[in-house]
């Protein structure tokens, strides 16, 4: 089974910029999206063989998430549960007979750390507990744009950007939890090293340079480490500041 994650930075920009084509050529069996900023109604959005589901912000225009599926799922739906973590459409869940997909949009601290005690006292704890109490019926997949670098070969400049939003100790102290309650950064597992980037500065020369940060993850619960074939980069597609990052289960 085959898996993609892309934070689209608007969907209905993406769609002038080659996501109907990029749907037409995958072999995914879901396709999940993170910032697609928009409502249902106000996408024209046929792809034949796909069902969409969504958990659009209140806010108009402003985060939201998506999951296409060509499998038919058990169930779907959206948040973490918690009126205080439910409002900007952040997270959405589908549920499969052998486990949960999970996309995820994470909130962003900001360039002056504004969000960061927020993230690090309430998003970060209250999205591991809705992952585990996930796991507890079934393993886990989870995907999209975690807003972090993990580690130092995680993006190209380190050093300058410690500190900064993105590679702050308390957002790697954060996914360091989330490794540490088990689930599997399944990209590190088939490749160990550095320069594989997910993510983009929209100034001018950066991503043709590669200067780049891998924000975007596929994880999943230890029951399906066994069934890891591949996990994957597609640097090579465009029509948004992130690329797509994929996943394929035996």
């Amino acid at each position: 089974m085959k898996f993609v994650s892309w934070n689209v930075n608007g969907l209905r920009a993406c769609l002038g910029k080659g996501f109907r084509e990029f749907m037409a050529e995958t072999d995914a069996d879901l396709v999940c999206l993170q910032e697609v900023r928009a409502l249902p109604t106000q996408v024209d959005l046929d792809l034949p063989g796909w069902t969409m589901h969504w958990n659009p912000a209140l806010r108009p225009g402003y985060s939201g998430t998506a999951i296409l599926t060509r499998v038919p799922p058990r169930a779907v739906f959206p948040g973490l549960g918690s009126p205080d973590l439910d409002t900007e459409g952040r997270v959405l869940t589908a549920e499969l007979d052998d486990f949960f997909v999970v996309t995820v949009y994470t909130p962003n601290v900001q360039r002056e750390l504004t969000r960061l005690e927020f993230r690090q006292r309430t998003w970060d704890p209250g999205f591991l507990k809705f992952l585990l109490t996930l796991q507890k019926r079934k393993p886990v997949i989870f995907c999209g744009d975690l807003n972090v670098s993990h580690r130092e070969i995680d993006l190209a400049n380190p050093g300058p950007n410690r500190g900064n939003a993105g590679f702050t100790d308390q957002e790697r102290a954060g996914f360091d939890r989330l490794l540490a309650a088990g689930f599997v950064d399944t990209f590190r597992e088939f490749e160990p090293g550095g320069g594989h980037y997910t993510w983009w500065s929209n100034r001018k020369g950066v991503r043709e340079r590669n200067i780049g940060w891998r924000i975007d993850y596929f994880l999943v619960s230890q029951a399906l480490r066994p069934r890891l074939k591949a996990a994957g980069i597609r640097p090579e597609v465009f029509g948004s500041d992130h690329c797509p990052v994929t996943l394929s289960l035996a």
